[in-house]
Formats: structure tokens, sequence, C-alpha cells
């Protein structure tokens, strides 16, 4: 389920990150500090499950993870294994209620349950699990694998797991507590990232390696697509529940979700994403006095931009880091207040300048018009934006926050279109050609249905393909 925006927020936003410790007496410490690495994948809700061996203990809320677990509530965690989740929703209500991770005592035991991604067959799981005689307690799609495992006619919960998971479809990359165990579990086409890391004698898990940076962790190695790694005290077992299916990493972790700092599908991210800009400056040069990100997230692409086109890079844009879950508005009217707020133009810097104006993605186009607009009431002289990826064309359904096709500028109008609805003086998005090869994907292993409207799953291909047909 698709939520509103923020106010001027016209990014895409991931569902959530994931984080787990076993064999280490401060896991739930450890996990917060993990989560707190996590944090750009999810501002909305917070949680930590722990065990000591005997009881399973859950804290969650409504908020950020640092304003969330106090010491107080990290002393009501103790025990050896911990795991954590940071949510940002794209399936459910932004309640508690569907905060992670989920605790449930069933029949295979008592365990917790967090979730990266999108089961994009949930809703019909759901109804017929109801029709059997399920209660649901949340609208989250990932209550439907909790349900799934309590149901299924295998005794052992590694192979429950593997039974609820051989029926779900979509993405998903889970963590999953027990007294005695976690389970860190990949779909088989791997859409989101997950994890492997070591710290002396404990191992953690966790969406992203800049969690393990954090903590003094080494990252080990990715989980693979459609394995699931079970830790216990005999150390880590791997299982390949599910035949390996074609991979499809998601490609925008690399344009924009995961920290630069981070490892993700074995790839470094920031050097990544300077090969965008890099790319992007043979493909869409401009003749211009400097090279500007739209900070933060267009700061790599931009240096890269700058390098290969000997543009100079400048901080024309400063952003406000601060800036809290609520704030006080003004009475009078200022015109482009959201990102005023946010991002404020150096003028004496920019004055008279001719500007490559780099972000990772435009979206709605709103933010990008007033970032534009801002430039020029500044003294810019010209602006050329220049986006470190394809237009996007298609909603994602695999774990990311995005609005519908009617929403999406790059869906509606074309790049000419859309330039004159911003202002620039030019418009370049990245190819997706160019795109592939920034990341290396020579043999198709990256998800690009945001680009293209072609959906890897056969479900979600259908749907689309009987919405074309009407």
């Amino acid at each position: 389920m698709n939520r509103a925006f923020h106010l001027d927020d016209d990014h895409f936003h991931d569902e959530c990150g994931v984080f787990g410790v076993f064999g280490n007496e401060e896991a739930a410490k450890l996990t917060y500090l993990g989560l707190y690495a996590l944090q750009h994948r999810g501002q909305e809700s917070a949680g930590v499950a722990a065990t000591e061996g005997v009881q399973l203990r859950v804290e969650k809320g409504m908020g950020l993870v640092q304003e969330l677990f106090t010491p107080d509530v990290i002393a009501r965690l103790p025990g050896a294994a911990a795991i954590g989740h940071t949510r940002y929703s794209t399936a459910g209500d932004t309640t508690l209620m569907n905060a992670q991770p989920l605790a449930s005592d069933c029949n295979k035991g008592k365990l917790a349950l967090a979730h990266n991604g999108n089961l994009t067959n949930a809703l019909e799981l759901r109804r017929s699990l109801e029709h059997k005689g399920s209660i649901f307690q949340t609208t989250s799609d990932t209550e439907v694998i909790v349900h799934l495992v309590a149901r299924s006619k295998v005794g052992n919960l590694t192979g429950a797991i593997a039974d609820a998971l051989g029926q779900v479809e979509g993405a998903y990359s889970l963590l999953v507590l027990t007294r005695d165990e976690i389970f860190a579990i990949r779909d088989p086409r791997g859409f989101r990232p997950l994890a492997l890391g070591r710290l002396g004698d404990a191992w953690v898990v966790g969406s992203e390696t800049c969690a393990f940076d954090l903590i003094g962790a080494e990252y080990v190695r990715d989980v693979e697509p459609g394995e699931m790694l079970r830790v216990s005290k005999s150390g880590v077992e791997s299982i390949h529940f599910a035949p390996e299916k074609q991979h499809q990493y998601c490609i925008f972790e690399h344009v924009y979700f995961a920290r630069p700092d981070s490892v993700v599908f074995g790839r470094p991210v920031n050097p990544t994403r300077e090969r965008l800009g890099r790319l992007l400056a043979r493909e869409h040069p401009a003749i211009a006095d400097m090279v500007v990100p739209v900070p933060d997230s267009g700061v790599p692409a931009a240096i890269g931009y700058a390098s290969e086109s000997a543009i100079p890079f400048r901080m024309g844009l400063i952003r406000n880091h601060y800036i809290g879950r609520t704030f006080i508005e003004p009475s009078q009217a200022i015109r482009d207040f959201g990102v005023r707020l946010k991002l404020n133009p150096v003028r004496r810097l920019l004055e008279g300048r001719r500007v490559v104006l780099v972000d990772d993605s435009i979206v709605r186009g709103t933010t990008s018009r007033k970032i534009v607009r801002m430039m020029r009431e500044s003294g810019v002289a010209e602006v050329h934006m220049r986006i470190s990826c394809p237009p996007t064309v298609s909603p994602c359904h695999y774990g990311i926050d995005t609005p519908t096709k009617l929403e999406l500028i790059g869906a509606q109008k074309s790049i000419e279109q859309i330039r004159e609805f911003i202002g620039a003086d030019s418009l370049g998005y990245l190819s997706l050609d160019n795109l592939r090869a920034a990341v290396e994907d020579n043999d198709g292993k990256f998800c690009t249905a945001c680009y293209t409207g072609v959906y890897p799953t056969e479900l979600v291909q259908l749907e689309v393909e009987a919405h074309r047909a009407c």
C-alpha cells in the first residue's frame, strides 16, 4: 500500500532495514547501534526483539531509533541474541501495530520476525488464511508469513519456514529469532540486500554493511538468493530452501537507497555512484562553470560528473540535517517553504554562474521544480539538470514506496516536457544501458522494472498487462 509523501518529500523510500546479532551478551545494544546505522532505510517505527534462551522480549514504537531505545529500554532486552527492524511502510498502515519485529507464540514455538521487502501475493494469501480461520492482528504483509509458518504441517521450524516461503511471491529479506537461533533468509531472486558479518565469536546479519562498520564487525559475505542461514551455538548452517531463479537485485539500491559507505550486492556503493556521474557526463555534457549536487544523495554522482567533465565541483546547496518530524510553519505563506527548510543556496557562489545540477532521480518533479526556481532566484544564469538514472515510469512492487504511475512524471511526460515543467535550461537522464554498465550488469541480474515497466514476477506482470488491456 503506497503512502502519502511528507511535506516536499519527493524521493522514493525503502520499506525498512533489518539487523541481528547472535552470540554476544550485548546483543540488544549492538542491534540498536546497527539500526541506528540503517535509520536511512526507515524512519516511521523501530523495534528490537531479544532472548536470553528462555523469554523472548520485544520493544518497539513509532519514531526514530535513538528516540525509542533509551538505556532503560535496552536494559529490558537481555540476552545474547537479538534482531531489529526500522520501518517505512509500503504495505500496511503507519501504526504501532505494524511495527516490527512481529512476535508470535504458536505451535512452532516462540518467534519474532523482521522483514524487508514486499509480498506481491499477500492479499490473496491473507484472504485464504482468514477463510480458514486465521485472525490477523496487523495490516502488514509480513504477518502472512507468520500465519503460514504456524499452519505448516512440517513439524520442525526450519522446514515450516521453507514451506511457508514456498507459498509467497515477491521480495523478502527476513530475520527470524527463536529462543536459541536466528534465521537469515533471502528470496530466490535476491531483490533486497542481506549480508552476514562476524564480530569476534558472534555473528551479525544486516541490510547493509555500514551497520557492521559501526560496531566493528567484519563483512563476511552476502546471504545468497534462495538461501536460509541458521545461526545457532553450533555455528552457521546454510540451507538452500528454494530453487534458484534469475537474480533480480534492486538496481535503485546503488542509485539512491543504500548508504554510500556500504557494500551492497557485493559491490561498494560509492564508486558505483561516482561512475554513474562519469557516464552521465559523457552522455549529457554541458557548458557550465560548476557542478552542484542536490545533497546528500546527489553528491557522489556530481563528483563523478565533475571529474569526467573537468568542471569544478562546488557545494552550492547546503542541506539542513537537523529537521525533526515536526516543525512550526510560518503563518504567512512562504513559497517553496518545505524545500527551503531542507536546502539553502550559497548565493555569492552561484550568482551569475552556469550550473550543472546533479540529482539521483525525479519522482513527481515538484521538488526539482522548486530547487531550480530557488537557484534562479539566487542569481544562477543557467541550470542544466542531470539525473543519474533513467526516467522512472513504473511503480515498484518489491519493497519501495513509490507513487502510482499517474503520479510519476517520467510516465506522463516526455523529457522535453519534464524540462519545461521543472524550468531547467537543459535536462539529461542517464540511459538504462549506462546504468547497467555502472553496476556491471552483463547478465540481467538487476531488477529495472521501475525504468521499463517489465516486472520479473509473474503475478505483477499479469496485473500490469490486464490493466493495459482495459
